[in-house]
């Protein structure tokens, strides 16, 4: 079994390792392709810079990896990374596309933006099982507790729990409080928040330029969803399916 281990950190990040740990540990064979620089934002975008028409990697060792793994530096987009990986760009096709772990949390509707979500989902679209994991810090101190919930929510993808599950067609989306390992309250499976940890706010300035500034959003106004639960000390999960087809409401043809 293969695994592809990126992020939207980017190369530098000691993310990588802790998910490529759980991989390795887990029985895969695992390569690191990471953008080259942080791409944060990114959601499912498919921007990636060519040299002489050529996608640019370069070989380039993530902090902290194991020794054997093989690692890349790739001047794109996470979701495309995992893209190319859908078709042999980095050996074999991986069984697993594994995104993260991400310096602060992904939670909400607003993980439609999440680079590292939108890696995650890229592979999905083509039929690849796929993590994200994220931790909820700036500078996160505790990756052995992100490392814990990574073994736990694989065991249960590679077991039985999961086999009446597709897992191809969804992509399982974790956050981590960024907490001491016996400071975790545990692993609630969550909804979605409204939006997520951050908002924008958007106005005019006295030239009419449109001004962009971000703030934090309340996280007790939904105590029960991945937000109000990683607030609490709970390691969130939430399945996610996309792209989803609405059928429920009939839209009119023409004539």
């Amino acid at each position: 079994m293969r695994a592809l281990v990126t992020n939207d950190d980017g190369i530098d990040s000691p993310g990588l390792a802790v998910l490529a740990g759980a991989a390795l540990d887990a029985g895969y064979e695992v390569v690191v392709a990471a953008p080259a620089r942080e791409s944060s934002g990114a959601s499912a975008s498919l921007l990636g810079a060519e040299r002489d028409g050529r996608l640019a990697v370069e070989p380039r060792q993530a902090p902290g990896l194991p020794d054997g793994v093989t690692s890349y530096a790739v001047r794109a987009a996470p979701a495309l990374i995992a893209f190319v990986a859908a078709y042999g760009g980095f050996g074999a096709r991986p069984d697993l596309v594994l995104s993260g772990a991400n310096k602060g949390a992904n939670t909400g509707n607003a993980i439609l933006h999440s680079g590292t979500v939108g890696a995650a989902l890229s592979a999905m679209t083509h039929g690849i099982r796929s993590l994200a994991v994220s931790v909820d810090a700036a500078e996160p101190q505790h990756w052995d507790t992100a490392r814990l919930v990574t073994d736990h929510v694989l065991a249960w993808m590679d077991g039985d729990g999961s086999r009446d599950v597709p897992l191809d067609r969804r992509t399982l989306n974790v956050n981590v409080p960024d907490v001491p390992p016996d400071l975790l309250r545990g692993l609630r499976q969550a909804p979605l928040a409204t939006f997520g940890l951050v908002q924008a706010n958007i106005h005019e300035d006295g030239d009419r330029h449109l001004v962009l500034q971000y703030s934090g959003t309340e996280r007790h106004s939904e105590p029960d969803s991945d937000t109000g639960l990683l607030t609490r000390g709970w390691a969130t999960a939430t399945l996610l399916v996309a792209p989803y087809a609405d059928a429920t409401v009939e839209v009119p043809g023409l004539g």
